[in-house]
């Protein structure tokens, strides 16, 4: 080859920076621009949509704590009707979190036990009905669960809470007087059985996705089927599990006609989880805000205020605990 027709070759052209621009944030065609422009104004959007939300909350609850004659963060009483009016969530965030720790104790470890019992244990032609019947449970309305907890399960209590206040009624906890068991230990366990569907599929989808790599390898060095699942399966899924579990728990934290309908309310924190009254944020709203005056409304979002920062608080740090695990996603498995 002549070495001057090399010599005399014209260089590349270089791309504009416009180009180098486009090429750097991945957008080169019409297409990828539009898809950009749209997923990112999707964001944006979803975050002008928190933050009025927020805005709105907070304005509506300013307006009603101050003119709240009592604390707003201890108070044991909720009257709007009177002048001046005294209110308090001290009540209502008791029971919405010692529900919702009720609910998650019960739930997560039997749910993440369905999931590998249905990816490791059960056999193939039952995977399937099972996995269905729960996919069922997730579709049922709250105000269903409500009227069976009423009818079915609050009667059916008495015979646990017998039991409970003989073996363990000493602690306090588990004291029970006699009467209706429309306590907080059985929100839990109807909100135990709401959001277990929510865990189990998908903790199961998690476990799905473990490579079969691992899992062999595991068995090539001689692991039992439960130490491939101890060293292999919930190791990657854990992440997985945590924000399954996140989930589950913001619905119980929310959850609103099936507490309102089982539960008997009042405004006291009673030590034990048997005795009957107690109150949730959700449940609160819910039955006090169709009555409400425009002010007792104000409390009511008030209340909603807290609710909406305990979620967010609990959606944090449960980001926070994926991060510090991230060596543990599947990503990056």
């Amino acid at each position: 080859m002549d070495t001057t027709q090399i010599a005399d070759a014209p260089p590349p052209t270089q791309p504009t920076t416009a180009e180098q621009k486009r090429a750097a944030r991945g957008a080169t065609r019409p297409g990828d621009r539009i898809f950009l422009g749209l997923s990112r104004g999707s964001g944006i959007l979803l975050l002008v949509i928190m933050a009025a939300i927020a805005g709105f909350l907070t304005y509506r609850a300013v307006l009603a704590i101050s003119k709240d004659d009592g604390n707003f963060l201890t108070t044991f009483e909720w009257n709007t009707g009177v002048n001046p009016p005294v209110f308090g969530i001290a009540v209502l965030a008791y029971g919405t979190i010692v529900s919702s720790i009720i609910a998650m104790v019960i739930a997560v470890p039997v749910s993440v036990a369905i999931a590998l019992f249905l990816t490791h244990y059960a056999p193939r032609r039952l995977r399937g009905p099972i996995a269905y019947v729960i996919d069922l449970l997730a579709a049922v309305p709250s105000i269903v669960y409500g009227l069976w907890g009423a009818l079915v399960l609050v009667p059916y209590m008495n015979g646990l809470f017998g039991w409970l206040n003989d073996y363990l009624g000493w602690t306090g906890v588990f004291s029970w007087q006699g009467g209706a068991a429309r306590s907080m230990l059985t929100v839990g366990i109807l909100l135990a059985i709401m959001i277990l569907p929510i865990i189990t599929n998908v903790s199961r989808e998690v476990f799905r996705q473990v490579p079969q790599m691992h899992e062999e390898a595991a068995l090539a060095l001689g692991a039992t089927r439960w130490e491939v699942i101890r060293m292999a399966v919930i190791p990657f899924g854990r992440s997985g599990v945590i924000s399954a579990s996140m989930l589950g728990l913001g619905r119980a934290l929310g959850e609103t006609m099936a507490v309102a309908t089982v539960l008997s309310p009042d405004f006291l924190i009673h030590t034990s989880l048997l005795d009957p009254g107690g109150g949730t944020f959700a449940q609160n709203i819910a039955s006090k805000f169709s009555e409400a005056t425009e002010f007792g409304r104000d409390a009511l979002i008030a209340s909603g205020l807290v609710l909406f920062v305990i979620t967010l608080l609990v959606n944090g740090a449960a980001r926070a605990i994926i991060a510090r695990r991230k060596e543990y996603s599947g990503a990056n498995a």
